[in-house]
């Protein structure tokens, strides 16, 4: 290479804003070791490579770079540093002064693990819906052996034997098959389900940058440090190249995936109350038979049946209704996590002005434009729209979190008016465990409706649950007001 093939690449190198490190070049050792010592390679002439370097002077730096770039030679030229910083950011696409954590593969690798993540609690949810069908399956064989105990109890083994055997037979394959359902609902519940995903910070805002660990098993997630003069660099929206903000673009769904993440992870966590309130509703129900039974009939061999129907009626429900305080903090999270989220700043009104950034970028830089910085604007803006949906998920997650409290009130309800009802109010022990019943299913009610209400409030505002609605059906390489529409099919939808 000659003395004007090098001018005319460091010039490159110094003028072109985009200019970045040559490919044969980019190993991650390589990179790691330029940005540690303030260098770039901008070509090679042989054996030797060019390098341009903010100190050229420092000790040892040309070995560094051959060890580096396993070149047999270094040239090493002064550059600014400010050019060799410029360049060293382009080739990790990094925004100046950002680390290498949030260059758009960094963050995009991020995105796939929280994205692995709510598939793992989507499969954590499904168990528990089966363990609840399986709750279900299981009162409904011990309705059958209530019928058959009573039958017996009147009739004894007489005529209605053929229908007993049938009544027994059900029952006792109903609560099998239950329990095969609600077993391995059980042994996840009990396993816990621990948070690996850290909350947004507010003091980052939207510049912050998350980090994933290499832990494929089990990934662990951190926020790095503040940037400094990263909030100035992005409320000068305008000012910025395309591909300065296709990287902040980059930040914010990411944020956006982290948010997702986290509500998904307190819906879980609520479905699992759900889940050890069944068993509580479920545990009641069978006691309260129970105890029908030892006070209806005479004292005799059918003892055993009853008090065993008390017993694991009672260690059902007393093992259900612990999950009513994990369920109450959960509630309480959630409605922070839906607070702070309303608060987040939104890739829609990025600080740029009362025009909007999607036109901005489409009418400044032309259509091409859409296949890069304008398609990140449209992935991050339906990014937002995911969001807004996640969030409406886990306020009707609250409400049926409610009404599982409220099922469970009336469950007790239920019983205790029953045998207050059927018995009355002669025997002073009986009568207090009754009121008791009674007074806890109340507190549930109230406590399911302060949760309930509210979620059927920000439901029906929401306008998403109606029966007509559309969806968009996104085609990336055209604009988006050529893209398809697909509707419910409930109301007036249709799709095109």
């Amino acid at each position: 290479m000659g003395e004007s093939d090098l001018a005319r690449a460091m010039e490159a190198a110094s003028r072109d804003p985009a200019f970045e490190v040559p490919r044969t070049f980019r190993s991650r050792g390589a990179l790691s070791a330029m940005r540690e010592g303030l260098w770039v390679p901008i070509a090679r002439d042989g054996e030797t490579v060019l390098v341009a370097a903010a100190d050229p002077r420092r000790e040892h730096l040309a070995r560094a770079v051959e060890d580096a770039l396993g070149a047999g030679a270094a040239r090493i030229f002064a550059t600014p540093p400010e050019t060799v910083r410029r360049i060293l950011d382009n080739t990790m696409d990094v925004c100046p002064g950002f680390p290498p954590e949030a260059s758009r593969l960094e963050l995009a690798k991020v995105r796939t693990y929280l994205a692995a993540r709510r598939s793992f609690l989507s499969g954590f949810r499904t168990t528990l819906a089966r363990g609840r069908t399986g709750l279900s399956m299981f009162r409904t064989g011990i309705a059958f052996l209530t019928v058959l105990l009573v039958l017996l109890r009147v009739f004894g083994l007489g005529p209605a034997l053929p229908f007993e055997a049938l009544l027994l037979g059900s029952g006792l394959f109903f609560i099998a098959d239950g329990i095969l359902w609600y077993l391995p609902a059980r042994r996840m519940s009990h396993r816990g389900l621990p948070s690996c995903v850290p909350d947004p910070d507010p003091a980052l805002g939207n510049t912050g940058v998350l980090s994933v660990s290499a832990d494929l098993a089990w990934p662990r997630f951190r926020w790095l440090a503040a940037v400094p003069g990263a909030g100035a660099m992005r409320a000068a929206w305008a000012t910025l190249s395309p591909a300065a903000r296709r990287r902040f673009l980059a930040l914010d769904r990411t944020a956006l995936a982290l948010e997702r993440t986290s509500l998904a992870e307190l819906r879980s966590i609520m479905a699992r109350s759900r889940t050890g309130l069944a068993l509580g509703r479920t545990g009641i129900a069978v006691a309260g038979v129970g105890i029908a039974m030892v006070r209806q009939f005479h004292h005799g061999p059918w003892d055993i049946a009853s008090f065993g129907l008390i017993g694991l009626g009672a260690v059902m429900a007393l093992e259900g209704l612990s999950w009513y305080l994990p369920a109450r903090r959960v509630g309480k999270a959630c409605h922070a996590a839906l607070c702070r989220a309303d608060a987040c700043p939104s890739p829609r009104t990025m600080g740029q002005g009362p025009e909007e950034p999607h036109d901005h970028d489409r009418n400044a830089h032309g259509p091409g434009l859409l296949g890069t910085t304008g398609l990140a604007l449209e992935r991050t803006r339906l990014a937002e729209e995911r969001n807004v949906l996640a969030r409406l998920r886990t306020q009707m997650a609250r409400g049926r979190t409610g009404l599982a409290f409220v099922r469970t009130g009336l469950n007790a309800v239920a019983v205790g008016l029953g045998l207050l009802a059927w018995f009355g109010t002669a025997a002073t022990g009986w009568t207090v465990f009754n009121l008791c019943l009674l007074a806890g299913g109340l507190v549930l009610i109230g406590d399911g409706l302060h949760w309930y209400l509210p979620a059927a409030r920000a439901r029906r505002q929401s306008g998403l649950c109606l029966d007509d609605f559309e969806l968009a059906v996104p085609d990336y390489a055209a604009p988006e007001d050529t893209w398809g529409r697909a509707g419910t099919g409930l109301g007036g939808g249709h799709a095109a």
